[in-house]
């Protein structure tokens, strides 16, 4: 196992462990805003990720992606993405159901584009200065780990921000979508079972999210390369 390969997947690992815990904290923050004080009560408004671990979404099938590659599971590597633990909320509680259900599922891939614009800044930032520096053979060590640093929290984040908006129960656009569907379609949506989400989160998500992602990050190249 190569040193650098090693230090690559410990960033991706502890920068999707950040953002997944503002997502959560999003969650909890809107919700808050709106009326429903559930997941504030329950210490979710926080940035500490043992507060929104899922064992699976947050450690297992990312710990797989990141790190089954550099043991020799290569079938496991891609596309890194992952979910955590959902905020508890009690719609009853927010003045208008409807919208702010709406607002509060939207609030955690919000958060996400968010940290992808302020990563993409940061690159921009750093391709400039570079481009403006004295001609030296290699970067700096501390430049280097800006690069790899914001290189990954821009496409971590906007695979995110893409998987929690596919309408998959439990994501994000889920509860959209259910706000959206007439009431007959919304009794079907409601039975599917939680291992046929995963299967679709894991299998379909992956697809999607390759389709989406690779155009997005040529595109956020090229304008890189027009700065």
């Amino acid at each position: 196992m190569q040193s650098s390969a090693l230090v690559i997947a410990v960033f991706e690992f502890v920068l999707l462990l950040f953002s997944l815990s503002v997502h959560e904290c999003a969650h909890a923050w809107m919700a808050s805003r709106l009326g429903d004080q559930t997941a504030r009560m329950m210490g979710r408004v926080s940035l500490n990720p043992i507060d929104h671990i899922d064992p699976i979404g947050t450690l297992l099938l990312p710990a797989l992606i990141i790190f089954g590659p550099l043991i020799g599971f290569g079938g496991f590597g891609g596309i890194l993405f992952g979910w955590a633990k959902p905020v508890p909320i009690i719609s009853r509680n927010f003045r208008k159901y409807r919208r702010d259900d709406m607002l509060v599922s939207l609030a955690g891939p919000a958060s996400n584009l968010v940290l992808a614009f302020i990563s993409f800044v940061g690159l921009a930032a750093l391709t400039i200065t570079q481009r403006h520096a004295p001609m030296t053979d290699n970067p700096s060590v501390a430049i280097q780990t800006l690069y790899l640093l914001t290189t990954i929290g821009l496409q971590l984040n906007l695979t995110l921000c893409i998987f929690n908006l596919l309408p998959i129960p439990p994501l994000d656009g889920s509860h959209v979508a259910r706000q959206l569907l007439p009431y007959g379609a919304v009794q079907v949506y409601d039975r599917i079972p939680i291992w046929g989400s995963y299967l679709l989160m894991i299998f379909l998500g992956r697809a999607i999210l390759g389709a989406l992602l690779f155009p997005i990050m040529r595109l956020v190249g090229s304008v890189l390369n027009h700065i």
